[in-house]
């Protein structure tokens, strides 16, 4: 249990771990921890390949790796459809990630640094025989993507949640409130896309992170 706030989300974490094992168990897999931001995506697919790992090869990507450069992301201005349309390369990711972990091949884990704004170069992760691939990050589930997972957790927590609890991890004053102005490229351009993709219901597995501590699993009828 060692590195986890509390016993109780250690049991879903591993709850979660264990059917997560059970797919394909001895063929690679692809896994998408989903959800919006300030949801705890990050920290809980970091929690699971840390389980994981125990008994298989884990290859960790954040879609955070792949933005666009600036200024592609906002050509298109800074509302909420650009946010959802415009804001990461899904043919890089596919190509440095999706395609070649099916292979067997290596996978790039990032070709773009967002906050420098910079195209990067980062060393090739191996790839085995039954490895998990456990991707990260915003909008997984959208249309031409949905469809590449094994599986995926939606990472369940509402607007007024998520949005102090995201903004807490930048410098400065953010108004809490998902209503604000300030909040309104990424809080509606994330409406867009669960309207658009229905990530809760989609997903094989929904984790309800509202409480730290006290998470909840919830696992798909046909999953």
């Amino acid at each position: 249990m060692a590195g986890f706030r509390s016993p109780e989300r250690y049991a879903a974490v591993r709850a979660l771990a264990d059917r997560v094992r059970e797919l394909l168990p001895s063929e690679r897999i692809a896994i998408a921890v989903d959800g919006v931001d300030g949801a705890g995506k990050t920290v809980l697919a970091d929690e699971l390949a840390g389980l994981l790992v125990r008994e298989r090869d884990v290859v960790r990507v954040s879609i955070d790796g792949f933005h666009r450069p600036r200024s592609e992301r906002y050509r298109n201005g800074t509302g909420p459809e650009s946010f959802y349309r415009d804001s990461y390369d899904y043919d890089a990711f596919r190509a440095a990630v999706l395609d070649p972990f099916r292979r067997g091949e290596p996978v790039t884990p990032a070709v773009n640094d967002v906050e420098q704004d910079l195209r990067i170069e980062v060393p090739a992760v191996p790839v085995g025989e039954d490895s998990v691939l456990v991707v990260d990050g915003i909008f997984l589930q959208r249309p031409g993507l949905a469809d590449v997972w094994d599986g995926a957790i939606f990472v369940d927590v509402p607007f007024e949640v998520s949005v102090p609890r995201g903004n807490a991890r930048f410098p400065g004053a953010h108004d809490p409130d998902p209503e604000a102005s300030t909040n309104r490229r990424y809080v509606d351009g994330q409406r867009l896309y669960v309207a658009e993709a229905r990530p809760r219901e989609r997903a094989t597995w929904v984790f309800d992170n509202t409480d730290l501590d006290r998470p909840r699993l919830t696992v798909r009828a046909d999953a």
